[in-house]
């Protein structure tokens, strides 16, 4: 896609985002979305009562940046809506003035013709809604970001082709947004899958090219487990997504087999004349199966960060089916939400 190159604002386009404690990463976005080209008619930002001087940053950065538009709603965190985030994203689409809607994430940063390049099919009325999805921020990935990302539908290369629906870039009308009902805020985790579901039951979606978000999680092995762990507890709590949770359990019942086989092959090797290795095939099957689910997404951009990532992303992938299997087990049972580090 070829965009021209216009400094004028887009006046039938507004970005928005919620945040809540997020002082680490606000310097970082907002600046992100204020450097858009061209740049948006307003960035509104919902503030749902942050404590770390989140909002106190927002406010100083909208007396120089008259398009900024931060509001502070305290109904937007989990004391007070079991949707928060749900809430936030409304309560800014609510005050938005224009008539198409980007949502941006805390925790990213877009590249300068992000908003152009997820606009193009609305702003050409070829499309009402759009997905851009979200990859690796290359500048200083952690291991365990880049072990963990295909696990999140998040890609290593911005070039990547995507499906994912992620409201980290997402861009749709806000006629569209009033016929769906708004963001589900029944839900804390999940809002962007139900909203996605909605949306695709009336208007088909348009992947665009290279307008990812820029996604810095900083993950370690712990916070990227709980990370997964809380989606699979939200998938069995809205008890969406069956098709995942049936290909992760059927896994870990394959995992189990190979390891049994493997362990069978070892008791008959130490008998004479035993045929023993033939029980040595099942587990190499199951490595050579779970190599495929660990690398057949990404090799080629993962394979630059070295024998490390490799390793890293193959020792996550083995896990990854417990996690969620047995997650999306217990939130289906308990049918509570995890809360995030922002609203604990």
């Amino acid at each position: 896609m070829r965009l021209g190159r216009y400094t004028s604002p887009m006046r039938q386009v507004s970005i928005i985002a919620t945040v809540l404690n997020e002082i680490e990463e606000i310097g970082r976005l907002v600046p992100s979305l204020r450097g858009q080209v061209p740049p948006p008619a307003e960035v509104v930002i919902v503030d749902g009562g942050s404590t770390d001087g989140t909002w106190e940053r927002l406010v100083h950065e909208a007396r120089s940046c008259p398009n900024l538009v931060p509001i502070r709603d305290e109904s937007c965190n989990l004391k007070s809506s079991p949707g928060p985030i749900s809430r936030g994203r409304n309560v800014a689409i609510a005050a938005a003035r224009s008539p198409i809607v980007a949502c941006a994430d805390a925790g990213c940063t877009y590249a300068p013709d992000w908003l152009a390049r997820i606009t193009a099919p609305l702003m050409a009325a070829t499309s009402e809604y759009a997905l851009g999805g979200a990859c690796i921020d290359p500048a200083d990935p952690t291991l365990w970001d880049l072990a963990s990302a295909h696990f999140f539908g998040v890609k290593l290369s911005p070039a990547a082709p995507t499906k994912s629906c992620t409201a980290r870039s997402m861009a749709f009308t806000k006629e569209l947004w009033q016929r769906i009902g708004c963001f589900p805020e029944t839900v804390f985790f999940g809002e962007d899958t139900l909203f996605d579901l909605e949306a695709r039951r009336l208007t088909r979606p348009a992947f665009v090219e290279r307008a990812k978000a820029l996604y810095r999680p900083q993950y370690t092995f712990r916070r990227a487990c709980r990370q997964l762990a809380s989606y699979a507890i939200s998938d069995g709590v809205l008890g969406v997504r069956p098709a995942r949770f049936c290909r992760n359990a059927a896994r870990c019942i394959v995992q189990l087999l190979g390891l049994f086989s493997l362990l069978w092959a070892v008791v008959l090797t130490t008998r004479p004349g035993s045929l023993g290795w033939w029980f040595m095939l099942p587990p190499a099957a199951v490595l050579a199966l779970e190599a495929w689910f660990a690398f057949h997404p990404d090799w080629r951009f993962l394979v630059r960060y070295g024998p490390r990532a490799l390793l890293a992303r193959f020792a996550f992938s083995i896990l990854v089916p417990w996690i969620v299997a047995s997650n999306r087990i217990r939130g289906s049972l308990t049918g509570k939400f995890q809360p995030n580090r922002q609203n604990r």
